[in-house]
């Protein structure tokens, strides 16, 4: 197992959420092929001063894909996703209310079998 970035962060800074709808920013995308695993830990952050409804599409935009979370305003990072796994390229993106107020850091455990 080797721990690795998100793949659409810039050095292993955050993502901004910049969606409002789906599909939403992309945050990740889980490695090629059936065989390995990504076990993905997701955090995020708002900073507007209202709350803010953030979903994630984890794998596809299908409601059974949805991961909803109210983030208080200015309330620090939260655990969004606590270490689910992905493969095959599926697709992690994120939408919220507000453009631009919430970022998400994280990280990956790449399972290689």
């Amino acid at each position: 197992m080797t721990k690795r970035k998100l793949s659409s962060s810039t050095d292993g800074l955050g993502v901004l959420v910049v969606a409002t709808a789906t599909l939403g920013t992309t945050i990740h995308t889980a490695v090629t092929g059936t065989a390995d695993f990504d076990e993905i830990y997701l955090y995020a952050y708002n900073t507007s001063s209202s709350n803010v409804k953030l979903t994630i599409e984890f794998g596809g935009a299908a409601v059974k894909d949805q991961i909803e979370k109210t983030l208080l305003a200015e309330s620090g990072m939260r655990l969004i996703v606590p270490g689910l796994l992905l493969q095959n390229s599926m697709v992690v993106t994120a939408f919220a209310d507000t453009t631009s107020v919430v970022g998400i850091n994280g990280y990956v455990h790449r399972i290689i079998s």
